[in-house]
């Protein structure tokens, strides 16, 4: 635990105005709640003491009740000192994006942006990689209705994929509510 005490101590005093919170959990994750990712994920890369080589993840929490409604955990690994970094910040539309600094979050920031729609500024290839290209909204967002917003079918006719708008019918649906366990009367 010394030296996360270290890591700790380190981190205050060369990010002193960078950072919100710094906390450490049981096995040994250093958390650090900032606003400035792009800058405390280079200070942290280059920096000799940390050598910060891996960016292994990118996890995004929505919290559609928040101003900032994006929480962004990224998983870096000090491959040479074997000690996560975990560096968290909130955002409600757009973030800097670190593919200048580690290749591994060209595909992670662009599957966010496909899945949760948050822009990532001087990106050099933002676009779709998981839904298709006319796809309208995005899925893993807490507001995306369950069904979408079209429905796709293969048309005998036209001999294609068709696009319609989703129509929910409810008449032809037969609803039992009767329970598989009781015993029927």
């Amino acid at each position: 635990m010394s030296q996360i005490n270290f890591f700790i101590k380190y981190i205050l005093k060369i990010l002193p105005r960078l950072t919100n919170s710094i906390f450490v959990k049981k096995n040994d994750s250093i958390f650090v709640i900032t606003n400035n990712i792009a800058i405390i994920a280079k200070i942290l890369k280059l920096n000799s003491f940390f050598k910060l080589t891996c960016l292994n993840d990118i996890c995004v929490v929505d919290n559609p009740s928040y101003l900032q409604r994006f929480e962004i955990c990224y998983n870096f690994l000090s491959v040479q000192k074997n000690t996560r970094f975990f560096i968290k910040t909130y955002v409600s539309t757009q973030l800097s994006s670190l593919t200048f600094l580690y290749d591994s979050a060209n595909w992670l920031e662009r599957e966010i942006w496909d899945m949760f729609g948050i822009f990532f500024t001087n990106h050099p290839d933002l676009r779709r990689i998981l839904t298709d290209y006319g796809f309208d909204g995005f899925p893993l967002r807490k507001d995306f209705p369950l069904s979408g917003y079209i429905e796709i079918r293969y048309d005998d006719e036209k001999s294609s994929i068709v696009y319609e708008p989703l129509e929910l019918t409810q008449e032809y649906r037969l609803f039992n509510f009767t329970s598989p366990w009781e015993k029927i009367k």
